[in-house]
């Protein structure tokens, strides 16, 4: 007989009790070969191609021809299979030589399939493929093929595709497509509110909510009444890790003593201070206050600021260090510590909108001196990190420390005066009364902390000793150890004499170090008239 293909006989849903072989890969994939008749002859074409034909009941017992590789024999209700060629036949991925079949066993044909499922349909509705079945037959080819992994995977998502478009209902179709177009318009639509709410709240929030943040940095980072109790907690500690340093120093090299306690005088502690203000009508950004006079904070937590009302003016503090140079009152300091705004990522913006870094409060404390200077910017370098800064009004002139006529020496001891970490090694060095004595008048604001170190006499700046590990013309680099705060301090030779100015820090490479020459130094001081 020849096999009966149902997409060419219209009643073969209607059978009652049929049974067939649903095609999962192979050419005839998609389709299937009912099965009739009390014993038939399985074949394979060279291409794969699964043929099933009758066997003449008194031919049973003879020898197939070549091209059969499985005899089906009617067994009640179903078929046993054999393997009539050996290892030709696996059922649910095992060999099998004789095997009666149930429902839904997966049949691989040869070496290289194809994969084909054996179906009883009993009861009189007709065979309708839904969604579940085609997943369940992709599930079942994964588990039961014998492929590689890469081209089992690969059969199946085709096959879900070509079968999910083709076999399924057009109802089912045309609802995918319709979930698909309302998903897109969702998306759309949550594209344009997300758009929507980002303009909004750029128009109910100011661009100044990055400078904002700075502020609550600097917040974060001023000093707190359970700061001061810390560094009541870990004084005695310091100051013996502080003392043993320094003894050690001595020890090792009497000129680098000599050089920190004649530099001493001449090295800066600075305080500074900038803010915003509008170009057209002067005024600066204050912080936003309420009716007790505290500061509003956003729901971020960032101080909220504006150029209406007459609250605090919104100012960004920092710390720097510098140091006096030659006879005419000239101080030596980083240009990113006497113009801070610069490496603020901000200022563009702040610009963009009519305003102006200006610098509110920029003073200098002398070591051993209670009375801080005001102290303005000469110059800045336009090629180096360098400025050059001077007091304010009538002074007396500072004892200002000598520069070197040349680099230093590659593996040449050097000695970094500065104020690294500002405030906080200033106080870790001030004494456990001096930490009681703020704590009990509650006092730890920025402007109020530093003069009342300099009026106990506790401005002094640390020395760090390092060698020199490279000398360009534009940069000396050395392993001195130091922090933020210490920027603008002067690097100093077995002399005395500057060889560089302390700029950046490289924490990533083994604590190195970054100066700039004296050279550039001294041709800024040049320029300037000094």
């Amino acid at each position: 007989m020849t096999p009966k293909d149902p997409n060419d006989d219209p009643d073969a849903e209607l059978l009652v009790g049929a049974l067939a072989f649903e095609h999962q890969t192979g050419p005839s994939r998609g389709k299937s070969t009912w099965l009739t008749g009390p014993a038939l002859d399985v074949s394979l074409s060279p291409n794969r191609l699964v043929r099933v034909t009758d066997a003449k009941p008194e031919d049973t017992s003879q020898k197939p021809g070549d091209d059969v590789i499985a005899r089906l024999s009617r067994v009640g209700d179903s078929y046993e299979i054999e393997d009539v060629k050996g290892g030709s036949v696996w059922v649910n991925g095992t060999p099998a030589d004789s095997q009666l079949l149930m429902h839904g066993d997966m049949i691989e044909f040869g070496e290289a399939g194809p994969l084909s499922r054996f179906c009883i349909y009993c009861g009189d509705q007709p065979h309708n493929i839904t969604v579940g079945d085609i997943f369940s037959d992709s599930h079942t080819y994964l588990r039961v093929s014998r492929q590689p992994i890469p081209i089992r995977l690969y059969r199946v998502c085709k096959a879900l595709i070509r079968r999910l478009s083709r076999e399924t209902t057009g109802l089912f179709r045309f609802s995918v497509v319709i979930s698909l177009l309302v998903l897109a318009v969702l998306i759309y639509q949550q594209n344009q509110l997300d758009t929507l709410i980002q303009q909004r709240l750029e128009k109910g929030f100011s661009r100044l909510d990055s400078f904002a943040a700075a502020l609550a940095r600097a917040r974060k980072e001023a000093l707190t009444p359970s700061d001061l109790t810390g560094l009541r907690q870990e004084l005695g500690q310091r100051l013996v890790v502080n003392a043993e340093r320094l003894a050690a120093l001595e020890r090792r090299s009497e000129a680098s003593a000599r050089v920190v306690s004649q530099s001493i005088p001449s090295v800066l502690f600075l305080q500074g201070a900038y803010g915003y203000r509008e170009k057209s009508s002067g005024r600066m950004l204050r912080q936003m206050i309420d009716d007790e006079k505290r500061v509003i904070l956003s729901p971020f937590g960032q101080p909220m600021i504006t150029l209406e009302g007459d609250g605090p003016i919104a100012e960004r503090q920092y710390t720097g260090t510098g140091f006096a140079v030659g006879d005419k009152g000239a101080l030596a300091t980083n240009r990113h510590v006497a113009l801070p705004w610069e490496n603020d990522a901000d200022v563009a913006a702040m610009k963009a909108q009519g305003l102006e870094p200006v610098m509110i409060k920029f003073i200098a404390y002398l070591p051993g001196k209670s009375a801080a200077l005001d102290v303005e910017l000469v110059m800045a370098s336009d090629d180096a990190d360098l400025a050059v800064l001077r007091p304010k009004g009538e002074f007396k002139p500072l004892e200002g420390l000598k520069l070197a006529n040349a680099a230093p020496e590659l593996g040449g001891e050097v000695v970094v005066m500065g104020y690294p970490t500002g405030l906080r090694s200033m106080l870790a060095q001030s004494g456990e009364a001096f930490i009681a004595e703020l704590q009990k008048a509650g006092d730890t604001e920025f402007w109020s902390v530093g003069q009342r170190l300099a009026a106990k006499g506790f401005i002094a700046p640390l020395a760090s000793r390092g060698i020199v590990g490279q000398a360009t013309l534009t940069t000396i680099v050395y392993d001195a150890e130091t922090t933020h705060g210490g920027s603008g301090g002067p690097v100093l030779d077995t002399e005395g004499h500057v060889v560089a100015v302390n700029a950046a820090i490289l924490p990533e490479y083994g604590g190195s170090n970054l100066g700039v020459p004296v050279s550039k130094l001294r041709e800024l001081l040049n320029k300037a008239g000094l």
